[in-house]
């Protein structure tokens, strides 16, 4: 056990404390909601940077990182379908939802082939996470129907795009596999 996993691990404990704290009746828990998920972003991006800079990569750290940012995400994102009720929210969150999915699915099958180097991330993915982690943040902070938190509806909208253009660019990658047998 290392910091970096110890970060990952600590990112699914936030998981459930998201879910409360979403819930709890206070004016201060939309923002300490989005504090959480800013903390929880944040250690995504320093368990990784962690493991690399102290050579420290393990194949649990591998397994379990992207698992605790699509749970995550994908929490977030069913908390903000409820909240906003609204079907301009749900539209981008299951796009979203549903590329992380399709991609799951995808780099397994390509493993399994041993070309799992055909869809590494790209740096669209990356923009993408990073449009897709600021949405969430404005999101989950502040009501709907205020100026910030339309804001964060529109960057929504911004990762769902980019979203779709990242699927595209794997599956184009691991067409001609896909295709092989057809």
């Amino acid at each position: 056990m290392n910091i970096p996993n110890i970060l990952t691990l600590a990112r699914i404990l936030f998981i459930p404390l998201l879910v409360i704290l979403f819930y709890a009746p206070y004016d201060w828990s939309l923002k300490l909601t989005a504090a959480l998920f800013g903390l929880a972003a944040l250690t995504d991006w320093l368990d990784g940077y962690l493991a690399r800079r102290w050579n420290q990569s393990t194949p649990f750290g591998a397994f379990l990182d992207p698992v605790a940012d699509k749970v995550m995400v994908a929490v977030a994102l069913a908390l903000l379908i409820e909240r906003f009720d609204s079907i301009w929210l749900t539209l981008p969150a299951l796009v979203i939802i549903g590329r992380e999915i399709v991609i799951s699915a995808l780099r397994e099958w390509m493993a399994e082939m041993g070309k799992r180097g055909s869809v590494a991330v790209s740096w669209v993915g990356k923009v993408k996470t990073t449009l897709q982690m600021i949405a969430l943040l404005l999101l989950l902070g502040w009501a709907p129907g205020t100026l910030i938190a339309m804001l964060g509806v529109v960057t929504l909208y911004a990762a769902a795009v980019l979203t779709l253009w990242s699927m595209l660019q794997y599956l184009r990658a691991a067409w001609p596999e896909l295709t092989r047998s057809m």
